[in-house]
């Protein structure tokens, strides 16, 4: 039997280009697995329920190694574990050199495990380097003052003159945060907020 698998990794991410591939091999629909989510492991529903179809002599077709995942090691005990524990070949489309079906002898062997940890690596390199440059990104923007996450709600009318009484002492946080509507570590937040904006 011939199998195709494909991964995107987010529901808007699109997958026509590798459903496109998988098409022109002539697999069949049922035999077509797609999972819509993170490569960082292998705990995916649709990925899991073809291991389990995958028997002895099939053929199991990815478009590209980081389609089927980007966490290096992982990779490596996958393809042990579909090649070696389940007679499963692999043809990856992207790179031709990681066919199991040519070469089984020793040095086709080993010239593909030396490909595939190669490409392995570079597929969570990449991994490493997104998340890296994503952070880099996330500090830039904020050095400039660009804010994340919803901004805040308008602070009640009462908020003002229930401030000023607390800073006073003339009632406490509770009650100050109760009158306005908050919970006390809200109404400390935002009191922060108020007096950053005050000296600003």
């Amino acid at each position: 039997m011939i199998y195709g698998y494909i991964r995107v990794s987010t529901r808007e991410q699109n997958e026509d280009r590798q459903l496109i591939a998988m098409r022109e091999l002539s697999i069949a629909e049922g035999n077509l697995f797609m999972d819509k989510q993170s490569g960082k492991d292998f705990e995916r529903p649709q990925y899991r329920q073809m291991v389990r179809r995958l028997k002895k002599d099939d053929l199991l077709y990815i478009k590209s190694i980081d389609r089927l995942g980007r966490n290096y090691g992982e990779i490596l005990e996958q393809w042990r574990i579909l090649t070696r524990e389940k007679g499963v070949d692999i043809a990856v489309l992207d790179m031709p050199l990681l066919d199991t079906r040519r070469g089984k002898d020793l040095m086709g062997t080993f010239l593909s495990d030396i490909v595939l940890q190669v490409l392995s690596f570079v597929a969570e390199n990449e991994r490493a380097n997104i998340r890296q440059r994503q952070a880099e990104g996330i500090a830039a923007a904020k050095a400039r003052g660009v804010r994340f996450g919803r901004p805040p709600r308008p602070l009640p009318d009462s908020y003002h003159s229930a401030y000023r009484r607390w800073k006073a002492g003339a009632i406490t946080g509770t009650a100050a945060a109760r009158e306005c509507g908050m919970a006390l570590a809200t109404f400390r937040y935002r009191a922060e907020l108020y007096e950053a904006a005050e000296r600003t």
